[in-house]
Order: C-alpha cells, then structure tokens, then sequence
C-alpha cells in the first residue's frame, strides 16, 4: 500500500521507489540520495552516508555506520558506530557485554585513550562537516552486528550508554554537576565534559534560552543569556553562575500557580491584541495556523480520533473561546466533547479526488474563526481509499497556539496514538497548568519596578527609530494593508553554509546573529538607510513550566542597528556583527514586555498602510524536533 499509490494523472499506479531527487527550475530532476539515508535533525537534511564516507576516511577507521536514534522520545540524536582499522594502536575504546549482539559486545566501559580517540573523531569530521553533522556519541565495536544473510543489522546496534569522562574533565562541583545534567537532557548527549563547548555540541539561541530556563529553576539564579556565549563551557559557566548566586543571593521568582476558577480569567497581552484586531475585521484569515498531512497505510481511525480527543481534553485552551464581560475580553473554556469528522471521498476518481482534497483544503484555510463562538481548533479526516490513504486537515486561531505549541500537538499525538493502538492507556502524566493560568500570572507578574526596568531599555533602544523602512517596492504602498503576498524560495549552496557556521563560530554568534546581520546590510543596499529596525518572533516561554503547554506564548522584539558610524561610513561586517550579537542578547533579556505594549508605550505614528516600528520580519526556524509519527504509517506534509 505504501509503495503502489493512486496515480493522481491517469490510470493505473504510480510506484515510490524511495528514492529522493528535486525538480530544478530549468525542468531537471537531479539526483539526492535514498529517502531512507536521509533524516532530518534541527531542521536540517542531512545524509547519513556523506558522515559514515568522512568518518571511514579517518586512518584509524575500518567501517563507520551513523544512525539518527530517538531513545528517548522527542530526542533525536547522531550515533556513529566504529570498528577500528587492526594494527592501528591508540583506541582503548571498546563496549563489551550484550551477548544478544553478535561482535559488539555492549557493556558501556570506556577507556582513557577511548576518551583520547572520541576526540580526535570529532576534531577530524568537525573539520570536514558543518556542526549539525556531527555525531552526538560515538560508540566503538568490535565488529557491526549483521544479520543472517550478512546485512548490516540496524536494529541490534546498542544504545550509547557510556558512563565515564576523562578525569580531568568530569564534574568537579556540586554546581557543575547540576549543568551537565541540564546539558544532557537539553542537548540529547549521553554526556558532557565541562570543557565541551555548547555550540559546538549543537547549541543554538533556543536551546541557550532553555538551558537558562532550567538553570533558573535548579540553581535559583537569574543567569542572563549573554553568559552562555561569553562562558560556553561547564567550567567556566558554573563560574558565572557561582558568582551570581553569590551576589543576588536566592532567587524570589514568582511561581505560575493555579488561576482562581471562580473569578474571569483574562486574556494575556498577546491574545487581547490579536482579539482586538478581530474586532476590526472579524472575516480574515491572517492569523489562522492551518495543516493538511496525507496519512498513507494501515491508519487506525478510532485511535486517531481518541488521540486528537485526548490533546483537545488535556489543553484547556484547545476548547476556548473569547466573550466580553463587563467591558473586558475573558477567557472561556468549554467542554472537553470533541468529535472528528470523517469525510468520505473514496468513490470518487482519482483525478477528481486528489482535485477534491486540493479544494478542501483551501476551504479549510479560508473559513475564518469565531473568537466569540469557536471552535478555535478544527480537525476533519478525508478518507481516500479506507484503510490506506486519508488526509487530515488541522486549523486554529493564533490566539490559541504557537509553532512551538505545534510541536507539543506532535509529541503528543505520537505518544498517544501508539499507546491507543495497543489498548494502553494515555503515557502522558497530568498537566499542572493551563494557559489561562500562565495569562493570569502575567497579568500579576509583569508589573511595577520589573516592568519599569524593562520598558526603560526599549524606550532607550528604540529613542529616535526610523518609523517606515523606505524599500524601491515596484507599486505604491496601499493605503490600507490587504495581507496578500507571495512567497519565494532559494537554496544556500552547502559550502556557503558551511563558511557561515564557521564565521559565527569564530565570532562567538549564533547562525541566526550572522544571518541577521547580513540581511540587515542587505536592506542597507536597498533602502539606502543605515538605522534600521527588524521584527524578530521569539518563543516566549522562558519558564519550563510552560513548556509543555500548547498556547500563544510567541513574543515579537523589534531589533534595532547603526550599519554607519558616527560620521556616516559604512561600518565592518565583524563590526556590525558583535553590535547585533550584543542587540540580541539584551533584547532577549528584556523580552517579557509584550510587543504590544512597547508599542503603546513608545506611540509611534499609527497608519493603516504598514506596522508600526518595523515594517520587515527575520526569522530562522528550526523545523519540529518532534515530527508526527503514527506505526504503520507514513505522512506527508501538504
């Protein structure tokens, strides 16, 4: 079923041969690799034979294998498997014990010189690849697990469990401890010396923002971003943290309890805006976040169905809708009945059916939302031929979700489908907040000398800003905003990729840093204008108690730069570089004022033809950690 599919141009069937290509521009199919070598890991492609061809070159190995491997679940990883090249000396680096793995041997022991060859593994691929490549862990064996016709045999390969660093580079404090245990369990690594560097190991702005999130929580310190980039080992950031705690003392953060039911439950600043530009056109479409995923195989309907009732029940904000009371939009919440609709489109021809899908889905993402009425999250299930082809279409309103609430729709849904399948009960434990929770807190939290202190650096930051960024755009600007745009889409050659990470690596800035700063000298060139200021979305939970809780948590940091100095000359890229690298490390630390009320406070001149303070968005995101997964079949984003 999965290999013979309908063919949506004729009769007869079409065969899927597993292997990848893409269609170029000048009408060519060019040649990629096998679907089933490739995985995709923080948001990028990567070709697992292109590893195992580099790791094999090394001297010292005889065969290499890299797998991607979720132990645990959400967290994917690089595993590179080696066999050492006989009569190479130096290794030390063997796993010994499971004898259900024939010529592995799987005990977890690890050498000194095993220590010695990891490294000088990771240096040699480090030189060779860009870092999101590189293995997390690699693990040494006597010899690869076959199977009985002499294939490699992936599913016996062990688990990396290694339990022991260099001497001289394990955990010397209580506080250094504490930050391997969070690097571990954010980075997905088995484990970390404290002279590893974070970025090197994978790290990026989202995961530094999760990592100080944690370390407020565990360590009860207020440690700012910035220390992860000016200290980004263990060492020397349990030293920042040391010295924090020392001179803050015990952090008095404001817990997120549990909202008084009794009372209305109010909007967070985020919803109310969204709901008040709903107020003024109740009929657009510009905040709806809509899905279509082709579900091909043996699909279980009456779990999926049970798994999507789950999600709706277990997040409150799923069953929300806005009314007014007293003057004021409050939150309410409705009961947790959710039904599934199944459409039946089966009998149709295939060309007219696929033609058929493609106007749903359309129609779908065109019906507007009822903030006062709901639902606020819609889901339909096409049904194509019963029991191998479906499409499920998934639509709510911002005001109840993020992208990285999508992500948690995700994790959960393939949690909970796979447990539904086999008649267990749901894995997930209970919820200890809801998002109405977290909106009240806010209203609580952010006030007085906190919010004082962090509107005065906006205001400052943004003192004198340009209001409109003066693009050559080839028609006049309308008077009133109409939302419709286009979209283009380029590829970045892989070396020119890679000559990024390696400046930002050399600069001590992030990918995105680079990324921005370049395109801020790209709008220089255009505009002709040398302050500048760009939208950047930011995730908003700076807090693991909202991690797992779907909601609109999203914030907007308007990220202000000089490209000139003081006497108009054109300032240097590296220049340019460490003045957003200080920008968006201040801005992140001043990121809990909604973007809503930076503009209220800064009354910047309103017009219906732009946005106000920044009129350009920049954002890199990282595609979902945690993609849909449902045993038995195979999905496919529309």
């Amino acid at each position: 079923v999965e290999k013979f599919i309908a063919n949506p141009f004729g009769p007869g069937r079409l065969y899927r041969t597993g292997d990848l290509a893409r269609w170029l521009p000048d009408g060519n199919l060019e040649y990629l690799g096998r679907i089933d070598q490739q995985v995709k890991l923080r948001g990028f492609r990567i070709e697992l034979g292109e590893i195992e061809s580099v790791l094999s070159s090394h001297p010292v190995v005889q065969e290499a294998v890299v797998v991607a491997r979720e132990d645990t679940p959400g967290e994917k990883r690089l595993i590179a498997y080696v066999v050492e090249r006989t009569g190479v000396q130096g290794s030390g680096f063997r796993v010994q014990g499971d004898e259900g793995v024939q010529g592995s041997g799987f005990r977890g022991q690890r050498t000194a010189e095993g220590v010695q060859l990891e490294a000088e593994l990771r240096s040699y691929l480090q030189s060779r690849l860009p870092d999101y490549m590189l293995p997390s862990a690699f693990v040494l064996l006597d010899a690869l697990p076959l199977t009985p016709n002499g294939k490699l045999d992936r599913r016996t390969l062990p688990a990396p469990t290694i339990t022991m660093v260099a001497a001289d580079d394990a955990p010397r404090s209580a506080t250094e401890a504490l930050l391997a245990a969070i690097w571990q369990q954010v980075l997905g690594v088995a484990q970390v010396g404290t002279q590893a560097n974070f970025f090197a190991l994978g790290g990026h702005s989202l995961l530094a923002t999760r990592i100080v999130s944690r370390i407020r929580q565990e360590l009860a310190v207020d440690l700012p971003l910035r220390a992860l980039f000016e200290q980004p080992t263990i060492a020397g950031l349990a030293g920042a943290v040391d010295a924090l705690r020392r001179a803050q003392g015990p952090l008095q953060a404001a817990p997120i309890l549990p909202a008084d039911r009794n009372q209305p439950l109010p909007l967070s600043y985020a919803q109310e805006r969204l709901w008040f530009l709903d107020q003024l056109d109740a009929d657009h479409t510009a905040y709806t976040i809509p899905g279509a995923i082709r579900l091909r195989g043996a699909l279980d309907l009456a779990a999926l169905a049970q798994a999507l009732q789950e999600v709706v029940r277990r997040h409150e904000v799923l069953r929300t809708t806005f009314v007014v009371q007293d003057g004021r939009p409050v939150q309410q919440v409705g009961p947790t009945a959710f039904h599934l609709p199944i459409v039946d489109l089966s009998g149709m021809e295939p060309a007219l059916r696929e033609l058929e899908v493609r106007q749903r889905v359309q129609a779908e993402v065109g019906t507007p939302f009822d903030l006062a009425q709901g639902p606020l999250f819609r889901a339909t299930l096409l049904c194509l031929e019963p029991g191998a082809d479906h499409v499920l279409l998934l639509s709510m309103h911002h005001t109840v979700a993020d992208a990285w609430s999508m992500d948690v729709i995700q994790r959960e849904l393939t949690l909970l489908y796979a447990a539904f399948t086999q008649g267990h009960p749901s894995p997930l434990p209970e919820l200890a907040l809801q998002y109405a929770d977290v909106a009240a807190w806010q209203r609580q939290w952010l006030s007085g000398a906190l919010l004082e202190t962090q509107f005065a650096w906006w205001q400052q930051h943004l003192a004198g800003a340009p209001e409109l960024l003066t693009l050559p755009t080839d028609r006049p600007r309308p008077a009133v905003q109409s939302f419709r745009g286009a979209s283009h889409t380029f590829i970045l050659p892989p070396e020119l990729v890679q000559g990024l990470r390696h400046l930002s690596r050399s600069q001590g800035t992030t990918l995105f840093m680079t990324l921005l700063a370049a395109f801020k000298v790209l709008l220089m060139r255009q505009s002709g204008q040398t302050d500048l200021v760009v939208g950047v979305p930011v995730a908003g939970r700076t807090r693991v108690e909202v991690e797992p809780l779907i909601g609109l948590f999203v914030n907007t940091l308007a990220l202000r730069s000089q490209l000139a100095d003081a006497d108009g000359a054109p300032l240097s890229f590296n220049t340019l570089l460490t003045q957003v690298r200080q920008t968006v490390l201040e801005a992140q630390r001043h990121q809990d004022v909604p973007f809503e009320q930076v503009v209220e406070a800064l009354q910047p001149t309103r017009n219906l033809s732009h946005s106000p303070l920044f009129q350009v968005m920049f954002n890199l995101l990282q595609a979902s950690e945690t993609p849909l997964q449902l045993p038995g079949v195979a999905i496919e984003l529309l």
